[in-house]
């Protein structure tokens, strides 16, 4: 079964309150066995439009990776984000060779 990515690129208007929301997500993030690849960092846009902050987000299961965005942890943690920054999100099934 191919795994499941978040692709995710943020603008933060509120570092202090988006910090709750990053602690809130680690809760939803374990259970549904999410792990960083991408996680800020240095980047170039060479193409397009970027945002401040980029993450990608792995999870076990295409499955996992629906399950854990639209499970209640998650989205009151994302109720904590969403004042504070602005988001774009894809959640992506990965290539299974």
């Amino acid at each position: 079964m191919a795994k499941g990515y978040w692709i995710g690129r943020v603008d933060i208007d509120d570092v202090a309150q988006y910090m709750k929301y990053v602690a809130a997500n680690a809760s939803p993030f374990a259970k549904y066995g999410a792990k960083f690849l991408v996680r800020a960092g240095a980047f170039e846009c060479r193409e397009g439009n970027s945002r401040s902050r980029n993450v990608v987000i792995e999870f076990p299961t295409y499955a996992d990776a629906l399950a854990c965005y639209d499970s209640p942890e998650y989205q009151a943690a994302k109720a904590l984000r969403d004042p504070v920054s602005q988001a774009d999100l894809v959640i992506i099934e990965g290539y299974d060779t």
